[in-house]
């Protein structure tokens, strides 16, 4: 793709730069970008969802045995879980 040319606009107290929608669209950015600053450039990147990696993470960890509950079964009840909890 070649370069783009794009003035910097004043946005509220900010700069930004307007990017069009065929570019947006090409990139497949959404609603957030990662900026990565370098010393001549900004990259924009998609964002990562939230939870990006997790499946995997989840995957290997159950693989290695590191998918258990660190506190165990909890098998002795307190006198307040006997007299007030409601089960």
């Amino acid at each position: 793709m070649p370069g783009l040319t794009a003035k910097i606009i004043r946005i509220g107290n900010s700069q930004g730069i307007r990017i069009p929608k065929s570019v947006l669209e090409q990139c497949h950015l959404g609603t957030e970008v990662v900026l990565e600053p370098g010393e001549d450039r900004l990259v924009v990147r998609r964002a990562e969802g939230t939870r990006a990696g997790w499946d995997a993470a989840f995957r290997a960890m159950a693989q290695h045995g590191d998918d258990v509950l660190l506190d165990g079964e909890a098998e002795d009840h307190t006198l307040w879980d006997e007299e007030e909890w409601e089960w």
